[in-house]
């Protein structure tokens, strides 16, 4: 939901959960990440999307509550919990009972330049706070291949998952909260361009067999030509539904436009409903072959994955971020936006919240 206006987003968000949607997602207004505070109040004029409030949570979480009744089946909602307030809307996603918050600092620094050190700190306290609400993250590893290749870069979405997850569960998240991301986004031109990414979906699935796996759709190479895309769309769904990815998002047609037509993305929801009634549990039949293709294709992308972490672990990871190992981005540990906030802790320092989300008090 990107209208800019949270009433009106709830309405479409009604539609959607009545088409079959499990899971709505609230997109934030642009630039709310860069913002070092918190806005409040109901948004009705953001720009491609509403700012993440309490009061927009409550809003939109209200109203799926009463959708759900209606439907006979849970409706769950997600949000942003990135950017230079972490902490502050994890806190608030808790408050209103939100079910899954994007929430990956490599993304801040990446792709909104925030300072490194800054949202490493801030990602860490947000998701204990997470786990303390039961609340599912969704990170940001996607991202890294509409900026470098799908294929040559495939082995840094693996090492960032691999390090997203040590993150996760050292802030006290179990794997059933962590939903690390990955994404359809090889050029379909490539040759055997669909088994690339089986094999690349099939690695995630067996690293990581009991995360949540978020698996995010074609945008890099959607080319305008909407009866392509569509296509394209049902091979990601087909793709998800072959190595059981969890959370599936539904593929847009129109793929760039903020708020797409509802007839576009009633199609979409269409298109999903198609494959997985079609395909059901295939999962349980695909076996690729030993030896073959998929399973050395993904014995490769994984043995440069154990290289990049060796290099990774001898260097630091802020040495490796600085000269541009994830997502063709070098962002120095001294640069970027927040750094001013970064404080040494001093002798003495306590914080009694860290003390108590640490020992898993009150959740």
């Amino acid at each position: 939901m990107a209208t800019g206006d949270i009433d009106e987003d709830v309405v479409q968000a009604a539609s959607a959960a009545r088409a079959g949607a499990d899971v709505i997602a609230v997109i934030r207004s642009t630039g709310q990440s860069l913002l070092d505070y918190v806005p409040e109040g109901a948004t009705h004029q953001g720009f491609a999307g509403t700012y993440a409030t309490q009061e927009n949570f409550r809003i939109m979480r209200a109203a799926m509550d009463e959708v759900s009744e209606e439907v006979g089946r849970y409706v769950r909602v997600t949000n942003y919990a990135s950017g230079l307030c972490m902490p502050e809307i994890a806190v608030l996603a808790g408050l209103q009972r939100l079910d899954m918050m994007l929430n990956d600092s490599m993304y801040g620094i990446l792709f909104r330049d925030i300072n490194p050190v800054r949202t490493f700190v801030d990602q860490r306290f947000s998701r204990q706070v997470h786990a303390r609400a039961g609340i599912i993250i969704n990170t940001g590893e996607d991202n890294y291949l509409t900026t470098d290749d799908a294929v040559e870069a495939a082995h840094t979405v693996t090492v960032s998952q691999l390090l997203n997850e040590r993150f996760a569960h050292e802030a006290g998240l179990p794997d059933a909260l962590v939903g690390l991301g990955h994404a359809f986004e090889i050029d379909p031109a490539v040759p055997e361009s669909f088994r690339l990414e089986l094999a690349h979906a099939l690695l995630a699935r067996e690293l990581f067999p009991d995360a949540p796996l978020k698996w995010m759709p074609p945008t890099k190479h959607m080319t305008g030509n909407v009866f392509a895309g569509h296509v394209l769309d049902g091979f990601f769904t087909l793709a998800g539904v072959l190595t059981g990815q969890s959370i599936l998002l539904v593929g847009m047609m129109t793929e760039a436009v903020a708020t797409p037509f509802l007839s576009d993305r009633d199609l979409a929801l269409a298109n999903v409903r198609y494959v997985l009634g079609a395909a059901g549990s295939l999962a349980e039949d695909f076996r690729p072959a030993p030896g073959g293709f998929i399973v050395s294709r993904a014995h490769r992308v994984l043995g440069a994955a154990v290289e990049l972490l060796e290099r990774v672990a001898d260097e630091g990871l802020l040495t490796a971020i600085a000269r541009g190992t994830f997502g063709l981005m070098k962002r120095p540990a001294d640069g970027g936006r927040g750094a001013d906030g970064v404080v040494e802790k001093a002798d003495g320092y306590l914080n009694p919240a860290t003390v108590m989300l640490e020992a898993g008090q009150g959740r």
